[in-house]
């Protein structure tokens, strides 16, 4: 078995995703980065927008001059659609690494980490052309004895200050690329969507009635919880930080698989003013843009597992170029 279009040694879309990561980053085939992304991907992270597999590869070859040791185990690849009208993958990965030269972070630590990525990409015949990739930096600077929003400040000024500095992501600077779908109409994805709407939309009664009393979350900064108290207050901390801030569903996906349980992943996005008393500490009335990903697996009791994912230190940064 194969995919259409794809290389052969595919045995299916999921086998891509997880192989050409492997391929590239721990077989060190970083050059394959011009087979196997387009010449003008666009890759949007939390921390700015880029067009061009070269920027891909520099970025690339950036992070494992810094952590040389880098491992990416590939968790889960959610997907949707076929080879006419393309494929997109969700793509949650368990990274670990080792800070052992000096880079983005700093001055070399030798601090061991352990932290998440969901990577949503569009691909069509053997060759990515669309990404939306989020790393928990939360996680990772944490780990490295920084607080989100003081590694935020540290980087502006690394960065030569508010002027110079890489802009974060917003929906004002985001690319329309050529992946416009959004999605499948799977029930499991539909679900997901519909209890982030609720989430967002102040009906927190919605842990109570659509989680499992014993599910697991993973969360930024490399949080774990359990139980409907941890998901309450992590979605609790996240709206009351932007209360009136709009949240919007950018892509769906459901699926059910052999010898898996049914999953989905959704993107989403919450737009607007950090005017609440949150997870974000003190209202600063900086205007904010988040970009998330959340994957979920249900059960006979609903949702059990819960990964979401967005960049604190990329909302932090929007916040300190608002407020100094």
């Amino acid at each position: 078995m194969s995919v259409p279009g794809f290389d052969p040694k595919w045995i299916d879309f999921p086998d891509y995703i997880v192989g050409i990561t492997k391929e590239i980053w721990e077989d060190r085939n970083i050059s394959r980065l011009h087979q196997y992304y387009s010449d003008d991907i666009v890759v949007r992270t939390p921390a700015g927008v880029s067009v061009g597999n070269k920027g891909v590869i520099g970025a690339t070859m950036a992070t494992l001059a810094e952590f040389p040791d880098r491992v990416l185990l590939g968790e889960d690849v959610i997907w949707s659609g076929d080879e006419d009208s393309g494929f997109l993958s969700s793509h949650r990965i368990l990274s670990t690494a080792t800070h052992m030269h000096d880079g983005i972070y700093g001055k070399a630590t030798g601090t061991k980490l352990t932290y998440r990525i969901l990577a949503d990409c569009a691909a069509k015949e053997n060759t990515i052309y669309d990404e939306w990739l989020i790393r928990d930096q939360g996680a990772v600077v944490r780990q490295m004895g920084w607080q989100p929003a003081e590694f935020s400040r540290d980087l502006i000024e690394r960065e030569g200050g508010p002027e110079a500095c890489t802009q974060p992501l917003t929906q004002h600077s985001d690319i329309q690329g050529p992946y416009v779908a959004t999605g499948n109409d799977h029930p499991m994805g539909q679900h997901l969507a519909d209890i982030l709407v609720r989430l967002m939309g102040a009906e927190m009664s919605a842990v109570s009635r659509e989680y499992d009393r014993a599910c697991s979350l993973e969360y930024p900064g490399g949080a774990s919880g359990h139980g409907h108290g941890d998901a309450d207050q992590f979605w609790m901390g996240l709206r009351a930080s932007f209360p009136s801030a709009t949240f919007t569903v950018h892509h769906t996906i459901g699926r059910e698989d052999p010898l898996m349980a049914p999953r989905a992943a959704v993107r989403w996005s919450l737009q607007g003013k950090h005017e609440g008393w949150g997870a974000f500490g003190t209202p600063t009335h900086a205007d904010v843009y988040i970009l998330g990903i959340s994957h979920a697996e249900f059960g006979p009791r609903g949702l059990r597992r819960e990964f979401t994912l967005f960049d604190e230190t990329s909302v932090w940064k929007q916040i300190v170029l608002k407020t100094g």
